[in-house]
């Protein structure tokens, strides 16, 4: 029988929740009292936007980002909505545009202005007009501008193309209508070209967006699904919801195979929604609950036990809902790793709550901060309807660096994807750096070098650390390709390199230790 120790190596073992002081807090704020489940708070580095109470219609604030203290009763809103406001996203390319839909079956999209507001705002830059009933759900694809996705109590998802010249939008690009049930939840993976859903028929479904069909759909029935959240490239799926005895309930599934999960726990008996948020950069899943004051988090790996606790920040005061700081926005000088934006309506409150990694050191932290997502589009909404696939921009979270400097990643291809039209293949797996739109002279220079490199290099046996064999794949046919084939190979200089220098030291030790025995045996 194996011994498995019961504690874990993690750097993030010791993360710990701050709450920011009472004058670095959003105050007098008349947070909106709807018992819809969502999150009614949206944050990006410039502003915090807030759904609020209104009567004759419904709206909401956008604050300043550093303008903290008591809000002014007078504050101008946001209000061209009919009826109640039930959900608001910031484009995450843009943070001057927000989207937000409503109960009057519409979603809007509105500019904000880069200054202080100082009169309500009530035309939109666009309406979206589609659903026959209150639209629930909002969210942004990930990668590509201008792509929007609404889901409504009519049961059908809207995929809404913002390129279309026309204040007013009536046909979106594509509906989704798999669903039988109200949509409660919806999140994409890396690269936007897969969608999960969770439904009111409590089943957990993947769907290819583009195409409109289920890929996957979860029959297990001990498990309720309210939320659910793809763990980035883990080719994983983490739900929130309830077991047959209502109790609070979180479970992890494998996206190729929802009939079973992989690990099903039950936290509590308390009645509140559990809004589950995940970290791709540290790995890092936080569950929030609605009506109490805890954060649990939890640290994400590939092989069982797959979920590992961590620890729990508590507080006396319940939130209603919660918002998210991109990773952007974060202070990389505290070790700053997350931050929430928690709504509290009993006070009229909103409470910021910083992940902290508890370090000594005051210079920038590289293992804690790998490259993060760019606030750039990797692809225009007409080459992702077409079918071209491409993860994130990526950039340094380093004060001082340049975008130019973000090193390329590859992701995995995704399994699933099999159905899609074979163009996506196209710009199929990869993160790509800021550095492939700029195209530096440096990059010039290399792509001679690796030309020549893989002519007289051509039957010689490469292999590098990572497993990558460029033999086993086609030689790179664009500027890409060949960037990434050129990351590698430095990547591959390096750590040979480090290898040289090892066995230079490892060979001196040998000298020094054939030097003492002859010196014994010559005094012998």
């Amino acid at each position: 029988m194996s011994w498995h120790p019961q504690y874990r190596s993690s750097k993030f073992r010791h993360v710990y929740g701050k709450a920011a002081s009472k004058d670095k807090c959003y105050d007098c704020v008349p947070i909106t009292r709807s018992v819809h489940d969502n999150h009614f708070c949206a944050v990006n580095p410039s502003f915090i936007a807030v759904v609020t109470e209104c009567a004759g219609g419904g709206a909401f604030f956008v604050i300043p980002i550093k303008q903290t203290g008591k809000l002014d009763p007078h504050y101008p809103k946001v209000c061209g909505h009919k009826g109640n406001v039930l959900d608001i996203k910031w484009n995450p390319f843009n943070d001057f545009v927000i989207a937000s839909c409503s109960e009057d079956a519409t979603v809007k999209i509105w500019d904000i202005p880069n200054q202080l507001l100082k009169k309500n705002i009530t035309t939109p830059k666009k309406e979206l007009i589609g659903h026959a009933r209150r639209v629930g759900l909002i969210e942004w694809h990930p990668t590509a501008e201008n792509i929007l996705f609404s889901s409504g109590y009519d049961y059908k998802i809207m995929i809404w193309n913002l390129d279309i010249p026309g204040a007013v939008l009536s046909k979106p690009v594509k509906i989704l209508d798999v669903h039988k049930d109200v949509v409660l939840s919806m999140s994409f993976n890396t690269d936007g070209s897969l969608l999960a859903t969770a439904c009111k028929d409590r089943k957990i479904r993947v769907i290819d967006p583009r195409a409109g069909t289920i890929l996957q759909e979860a029959s297990y029935k001990s498990h309720r699904a309210n939320k659910v959240l793809f763990l980035g490239n883990m080719k994983k799926l983490f739900s929130t919801g309830t077991s047959w005895w209502n109790n609070r309930q979180i479970a992890l599934w494998d996206q190729n195979d929802l009939s079973v999960p992989l690990l099903e726990e039950d936290l509590d008996g308390s009645s509140g929604l559990l809004f589950p948020f995940y970290d791709s950069d540290t790995h890092m899943l936080y569950v929030v609950g609605k009506g109490d004051g805890n954060i649990r988090y939890y640290e994400i790996s590939p092989e069982k036990p797959y979920l590992s606790y961590l620890t729990e920040y508590r507080s006396h005061l319940p939130q209603k809902g919660i918002g998210m700081m991109p990773k952007r926005g974060l202070d990389v000088a505290a070790c700053e790793i997350f931050r929430f934006y928690k709504l509290i309506p009993a006070k009229g409150l909103i409470e910021p709550i910083s992940m902290i990694v508890p370090r000594r050191s005051e210079s920038y932290q590289e293992d804690i901060y790998p490259l993060t997502a760019a606030a750039q589009p990797a692809l225009t909404a007409q080459q992702w309807l077409i079918g071209v696939n491409k993860g994130p921009l990526l950039v340094s979270l380093k004060p001082g660096s340049e975008a130019a400097k973000s090193l390329p990643q590859l992701l995995d291809p995704e399994p699933l994807v099999k159905a899609a039209d074979l163009s996506q293949q196209e710009g199929e797996g990869g993160r790509t750096s800021l550095e492939d739109k700029e195209k530096p002279r440096e990059i010039k220079d290399s792509r001679k070098r690796l030309k020549s490199e893989e002519t007289s290099q051509i039957n010689e046996e490469m292999c590098f650390s990572n497993g990558f064999d460029i033999f086993d794949c086609p030689p790179p046919k664009t500027e890409n390709e060949l960037l990434h084939m050129y990351f590698r190979q430095q990547e591959e200089i390096r750590r040979l390199r480090a290898l040289l220098n090892q066995r230079d030291v490892q060979i001196k030790q040998m000298q020094l230790e054939l030097r003492n025995i002859s010196m014994d045996t010559a005094d012998k």
